[in-house]
């Protein structure tokens, strides 16, 4: 029995990954509830430290107990080291430490490392996991720098560094987590609502971080020309931009009238980076009218880049179902952009995966909004921030019964290891077909 578990691990290294998550977030679960852990030295429940830890691990940022009032110095060092753990990836994570033990990485660990970052191709996979390593300190080393003056602005030196460095880590890994509790009634970052440093930075680490590994190296090579870039990166900046614009505007529209210009300006600005799955906010979305809550939404599903800290549908595959309708519209036998044909394989993989956010979504809310007498469109919220990772929330997740906040958990989960790996992993190993029914027209539309 054990051989044959193990056979099937090393065969499929999908299920490699999502045991390494699994396992990680149950770690974390188990010393969240340690006494220590808790600010009030009690133990925690344990369905609130498997919330706390799967939405740490998965990069989310939705919380039952406030970060910084619920839990210890231990416990939020704990939350720290597992949302780095999440950003990276726990593969990335294994990978190094393999590289500093200085162990010999063999052709199973290359493929399930490639698999783990969304690598294009086995060839040079431990130097790309290097790569990767090196930018994350470098980054989350200068967002720390960044947020330094403003926080020793508010806290004493001690505080000041630790909060620097905790947030510049949560916001570079798309987490969302924060340590101002203390101080607002709804968390997050309102009270620099009006603090352009403090936008601008954790937008920028955002941004960074949503953009993905991949990106940062293409840019890297081949220094910022944007013709030399590969089409993947092409598209992820592109719509990056119009995902970012576009709301900015809408936002600034229909929202934070009762705002002064500066600040409705920033609140526009950060509220259409933050749903791209960080979590963090400069205003309380349980105020927010319903056009913004589905502007939001919108936002959250439309995700980050592949290989990237992020989660949600992913901004590759919003663009290759855009271009394919646009191509059907126009009666063009190709999807295309930049001069290149998109693979009908992307295409049919970018419907599968849009269908299955679209049903859990629906389905959760349904079951939530049932569960707890709440309004569809607030149900939404919730889930679209599960399952996206994102971690914004109107009011909602704290006081959830233990059956909402076990669907949250699989969301998450879901939502960080991706519809792909889940479905790769359950899969056995199809034989190759040679024979392929005959064709028959369906009328659609």
């Amino acid at each position: 029995m054990k051989r044959t578990l193990s056979t099937a691990y090393r065969r499929n290294p999908f299920r490699l990954i999502l045991a390494g998550f699994f396992l990680v977030i149950l770690l974390g679960a188990l010393l969240l509830t340690l006494p220590v852990a808790s600010r009030d030295g009690l133990s925690a429940p344990f369905e609130d430290a498997l919330f706390t830890a799967t939405s740490a691990v998965c990069v989310t940022g939705l919380i039952v107990r406030d970060t910084a009032t619920g839990w210890s110095a231990f416990g939020q060092t704990i939350i720290i080291l597992l949302i780095q753990i999440g950003g990276l990836g726990v593969v990335t994570v294994a990978a190094a430490t393999l590289l500093l033990t200085g162990q010999r990485i063999g052709i199973f660990q290359r493929t399930t490392m490639q698999e783990a970052v969304a690598a294009p191709k086995l060839g040079g996979i431990v130097r790309f996991t290097k790569f990767i390593l090196t930018a994350t300190f470098t980054i989350e080393g200068i967002g720390a720098l960044l947020l330094l003056p403003t926080f020793l602005r508010d806290y004493p030196v001690g505080k000041a560094i630790c909060f620097s460095l905790f947030h510049s880590i949560s916001a570079f890994c798309n987490a969302g987590f924060d340590l101002l509790g203390e101080k607002l009634p709804f968390g997050s970052l309102a009270i620099y609502a009006d603090s352009i440093p403090v936008n601008l930075v954790i937008a920028g680490l955002i941004i960074m971080g949503g953009i993905g590994f991949l990106t940062m190296q293409d840019l890297i090579q081949n220094r910022l020309n944007f013709h030399r870039l590969r089409l993947q990166t092409k598209i992820i900046l592109i719509t990056t931009a119009l995902l970012i614009a576009v709301p900015t505007l809408l936002f600034f529209l229909f929202e934070f009238q009762d705002h002064p210009l500066k600040e409705r300006i920033l609140l526009s600005f950060f509220q259409s980076v933050t749903p791209r799955t960080a979590g963090f906010g400069t205003c309380d979305y349980g105020a927010m009218s319903d056009r913004g809550l589905l502007l939001t939404i919108l936002l959250m599903l439309s995700g980050g880049a592949p290989g990237s800290t992020a989660g949600g549908i992913k901004v590759t595959t919003v663009w290759v179902l855009i271009a394919a309708s646009v191509a059907c519209l126009s009666q063009k036998q190709d999807v295309d952009g930049f001069h290149r044909r998109v693979d009908p394989e992307t295409i049919r993989t970018a419907l599968t995966l849009s269908f299955l956010y679209t049903v859990l979504l629906i389905g959760g809310s349904l079951v939530i909004s049932y569960l707890e007498g709440e309004t569809v469109i607030r149900t939404l919220f919730e889930c679209a921030s599960a399952l996206a990772t994102v971690g914004l929330t109107a009011g909602m997740t704290p006081s959830l019964c233990v059956v909402s906040k076990l669907i949250l958990i699989v969301f998450m989960y879901f939502g960080r290891v991706g519809a792909l790996t889940l479905a790769y992993a359950a899969a056995s190993r199809q034989p190759v077909q040679h024979m392929r029914y005959p064709e028959e027209k369906i009328i659609v539309g």
